[in-house]
């Protein structure tokens, strides 16, 4: 009785290992269609968002140092379920 156990655990960790490995190679690898657009660094002034530029500097406005600006999360991103 002990062996036709073990066998059956045997066989059925067998099994899940067989279904679990081929459910990973089911899924598409969108990874590799995908290229990744270059980020382009704008600098903005922080007192006045409207200004943007391409390299730091001065604000043209205020005089202000000029900051990295931050890319936009998207709304996906933003809208996360709540528990």
């Amino acid at each position: 009785m002990k062996k036709a156990m073990l066998m059956a655990v045997a066989i059925l960790f067998s099994a899940t290992g067989v279904f679990a490995a081929h459910n990973g190679k089911m899924l598409p690898d969108t990874t590799k269609n995908q290229k990744a657009k270059p980020v382009k660094v704008q600098y903005t002034c922080t007192m006045h968002p409207e200004v943007l530029s391409d390299k730091p500097g001065k604000c043209p406005k205020c005089g202000m140092t000029l900051v990295k600006k931050e890319p936009a999360k998207k709304k996906a991103d933003s809208m996360k379920m709540k528990m």
